[in-house]
């Protein structure tokens, strides 16, 4: 056996053992999920802090953490680094200002496991309009992202280890379906706090490691001086609007719902401060260790005898560095890495979109027939299970044939996600006047700007989350003011789960409102 192959073996063995150990995680989610769409779909709202925070930064953080981002700045320096810095206060206000407040909210209205049947609940709609609406978009928009992560899953596999595309991509749709299909939602965020670690470690172990192998951090800063003079500036080469385009994209924290979800599923309100300093450390660490692989590959490469090894796409720097730093088999551990941040958002998204097709959609059509209406809980588990196996395997077919109209959806769906649905959930907790047809006028006008801005060329100076969030903010808030009908019921809801939120009281209406409407 080449030393080539036996590398190569080396790698795949640590990259199969963290695929046993994902499936594995899966079998023991199975087995303490009960038979109740509450359970299946959120945990029994029981999930600790320190669970909360690292699955809802695994399942935000894609390969765009360890390929995007270390590439951006390899190639152009510290000014690409601003999206991170938004991102990072972004993912800090969510928690703060929207986690305990939706996690008592959603459990005083009718106990709400999805955000469309929150906002219906929330808001009184009889028409289940709103409901069925915001399920389509979910079901829709994240079918094609679980496709997008299933392509680069495949592409990851073909250029990192010579193997075919389809059977990389496949392989790691179905682990990803395996785990989570059985272990619903326990399963994707216990696997997603197994996956974090591993994604943390890695990135900061690079960069170390990189700073040993160049002699001290005093060497690494000469190294990076000589490969980019302009990489340690955060202003080199950008421009005012390019710098708040980039920030903006923490706006569309609030409006996610496989970061939403996790807030839900806290034990109580309280827990999310804790879980907030917690997950904002992770991704201030995961942060340091991209940006700090960035400027180790500059400096590294700016050495005359590593030049050579210079990556052809600079996307592939911290793949590259990790193999040349690291005993093969250790490598593998940290290409690992790479497929946890892929598949955590996978499995996360697998979840949401279930919930979207069975709580949101096919929950409703069945109620209105009688054999709908005999249905037990353990039955619409097994639709939800039914419902991850279904978005898996179109997911999958879709990425059988990777072109860029389903990589580009993923670059519009943060934005679209992110002013469709932010505005309206931010203003359903803090605004008691929001209405049923000022979320719907909100949420379409959204998702509508977000689409049409990014069309057009001046999408790539001002980002089009910005005049998405601002419309959809906007036209919620006229439409509202014009509908608005006094409702004493909604006013009550509203101050118990502020309360709810605040502490000052512990336990929700025992007969909320919403689960009479």
């Amino acid at each position: 056996m080449d030393v080539d192959t036996a590398d190569r073996v080396a790698q795949l063995t640590a990259v199969g053992l963290y695929f046993a150990a994902m499936l594995g995680i899966g079998f023991y989610a199975f087995r303490r999920t009960r038979d109740s769409l509450d359970d299946y779909m959120l945990a029994g709202r029981g999930l600790k802090p320190w669970v909360a925070a690292l699955s809802a930064g695994a399942s935000d953080m894609s390969g765009w953490l360890l390929m995007g981002l270390p590439g951006a700045v390899y190639l152009s320096g510290l000014s690409q680094s601003w999206i991170m810095i938004g991102l990072l206060v972004g993912a800090w206000a969510n928690w703060k200002l929207v986690a305990p407040r939706l996690r008592a909210y959603t459990e005083v209205a009718g106990n709400a496991i999805t955000i469309p049947s929150f906002l219906e609940f929330r808001l009184r709609d009889r028409s289940r309009l709103l409901r069925i609406t915001c399920g389509v978009v979910i079901l829709v928009f994240f079918t094609f992202y679980v496709s997008s992560g299933m392509v680069a899953s495949g592409k990851f596999f073909e250029s990192s280890f010579g193997v075919n595309y389809t059977v990389g991509m496949l392989i790691v749709a179905a682990i990803t379906m395996i785990y989570t299909l059985f272990g619903g939602f326990l399963g994707a965020s216990l696997t997603d706090v197994a996956q974090g670690l591993l994604v943390v470690v890695a990135l900061l172990a690079v960069p170390i490691i990189g700073i040993i192998d160049l002699g001290g951090i005093g060497a690494a800063v000469d190294g990076v001086r000589a490969g980019n003079r302009d990489a340690l500036s955060f202003i080199s080469g950008s421009t005012v609007m390019g710098i708040v385009s980039a920030v903006a994209w923490g706006l569309g924290y609030f409006g996610q719902p496989h970061i939403l979800v996790r807030f839900m599923a806290l034990r109580t309100p309280g827990e999310a401060g804790i879980a907030r300093r917690i997950g904002i450390g992770w991704m201030f660490l995961c942060a340091v260790g991209a940006v700090g692989t960035s400027l180790v590959g500059i400096a590294y490469f700016a050495d005359a005898a590593n030049a050579g090894h210079q990556p052809s796409d600079p996307e592939t720097i911290f793949l590259v560095l990790s193999r040349l730093l690291f005993h093969p088999f250790i490598a593998g551990l940290v290409l690992a890495a790479v497929l946890a941040a892929i598949m955590s958002t996978i499995s996360s998204q697998l979840v949401v979109c279930s919930s979207a097709l069975v709580e949101d959609l096919y929950k409703l059509v069945a109620e209105k027939t009688s054999h709908g209406r005999n249905l037990t809980e353990a039955m619409f588990v097994r639709f939800g299970r039914l419902g991850v196996l279904a978005i898996a395997v179109i997911a999958a077919l879709l990425a059988l044939s990777p072109s860029n109209s389903i990589l580009a959806l993923v670059a519009f769906a943060w934005a679209g996600f992110g002013s469709a649905f932010g505005p309206a959930v931010v203003l359903c907790l803090y605004w008691r006047a929001m209405t049923v047809a000022g979320a719907l006028a909100g949420i379409v006008t959204g998702a509508s700007v977000a689409y049409v801005w990014g069309q057009f060329p001046i999408h790539e100076t001002v980002y089009e989350i910005i005049p998405g969030v601002v419309a959809s903010t906007l036209v919620a808030v006229i439409v509202s003011l014009l509908t608005r009908r006094h409702d004493p019921e909604i006013d009550a809801e509203f101050t118990r789960a502020v309360a709810v939120s605040l502490g000052e009281s512990s336990r929700p209406d025992p007969e909320p409102e919403a689960a009479r409407a």
